[in-house]
């Protein structure tokens, strides 16, 4: 979706449900983190204090098929757990069945991240980007009417909401709101903290044996100049610029063209796959998009903005060449030649036995807890 209609999304919901004010919403109990080592506090808006009870509620309301036109889909649709919250889907799929051009990002370390979604800048508040996927139209994800109202009578039916919006909200004049809505969304979503892998266990509990000697020495290329894979997957989130309490400035979003694609024409890319370009309408911007995190890679296949390459040894296929090289078909080209592509994408070999030390250290990436926390699943389920 356009920056401009992004905005104009935001705003028109925002008038319609009387929502985004800036004053603080809710009473103020208490909540622990409970973070592991090496991880800082999640940056939270003033306008929206972490309380236990607004996250429960945005539990209920994630896990909640209500929240789709039809009554198809839930946020948890394209968000499952068990995939570190991703679909395993090369594209996602709306509740009318529109085919989205983009696969479903991970949730997981989202309340770190400076800028969401795959290649917006401007989208960097949780709270605003829940707008999106109720009531965006390019493309329909859950199609809720942009009133909001059918939605909130909904929400007002359910027993259970009957006590968990005042508890969330309290209960001074109503606190069925979209903005409450998108607030406690945002609240449960900042609590999707993926920090208890291998490689963490290693690294931050002292814990030698955590993983393997292959993993070590893929750690090791991986942070290597010849590789350069941590340029665009950095930090504890593996996954670029972040922000989190008591940084000074959230860091700055970075967006990389690897050279996937190289198309004859006005654009190297797919036109409905255009990347940062959409928003900025930069020529130099076609193919850009955000780095997405590692943590759980080997859950979250298949791999890319859009879903094109199936295993990880395949995308390892796509950065040693430098770019890929489509030989066919509509989307025929030499991906390393692309004028946009990052300098970082040069090209590098592995033999054998460095590709499975490579693969052994993503895999050391993966938290076995997160996806069968039971304080990320389906409390409709119980």
């Amino acid at each position: 979706m356009s920056a401009v209609r992004t905005i104009a999304l935001v705003l028109t919901v925002g008038l319609a449900a009387g929502a985004l004010r800036l004053a603080a919403a809710g009473p103020a109990d208490s909540f622990e983190w409970d973070l592991p080592n090496g991880f800082p506090r999640p940056r939270v808006p003033p306008d929206n204090p972490m309380t236990a009870a607004k996250v429960d509620l945005g539990r209920h309301l994630f896990y909640d098929t209500r929240l789709s036109a039809n009554g198809t889909q839930a946020c948890a649709s394209c968000h499952q757990q068990a995939k570190a919250f991703t679909d395993g889907r090369a594209q996602a799929l709306g509740s009318t069945g529109e085919l989205h051009p983009r696969g479903s990002m991970s949730l997981v370390n989202v309340g770190y991240v400076s800028a969401l979604t795959w290649a917006n800048p401007t989208m960097t508040r949780l709270e605003d980007q829940a707008l999106v996927p109720m009531f965006g139209t390019d493309p329909i994800e859950l199609g809720l009417d942009r009133s909001g109202t059918d939605l909130i009578a909904r929400l007002r039916a359910v027993p259970e909401y009957g006590r968990l919006f005042p508890a969330a909200f309290g209960s001074t004049g109503s606190p069925f709101t979209i903005e409450n809505v998108t607030r406690a969304l945002a609240a449960f979503e900042r609590t999707i903290i993926s920090a208890r892998s291998p490689y963490d266990r290693y690294h931050y509990d002292r814990q030698d044996e955590a993983v393997p000697a292959a993993a070590k020495r893929g750690e090791r290329l991986f942070f290597s100049e010849p590789l350069s894979c941590f340029r665009c997957h950095n930090g504890f989130t593996f996954s670029g610029a972040t922000d989190f309490e008591g940084r000074r400035e959230a860091g700055r979003p970075e967006f990389h063209n690897t050279g996937l694609y190289n198309l004859a024409g006005p654009l190297s890319y797919p036109a409905e796959n255009t990347g940062l370009h959409e928003v900025t309408g930069k020529a130099a911007d076609v193919g850009k998009f955000r780095a997405p995190t590692l943590r759980n890679i080997a859950l979250t296949a298949p791999y890319m903005h859009d879903g094109s390459i199936a295993t990880l040894d395949g995308v390892l296929d796509h950065y040693a060449a430098g770019g890929r090289t489509i030989a066919d078909g509509p989307h025929r080209g030499i991906g390393h030649d692309n004028v946009n592509k990052s300098p970082i994408v040069h090209g590098f070999t592995l033999t054998p036995g460095e590709r499975a030390d490579l693969i052994a250290f993503l895999d050391a990436l993966t938290d076995d807890d997160v996806v069968r926390d039971p304080r990320f699943g389906n409390p409709w389920s119980r």
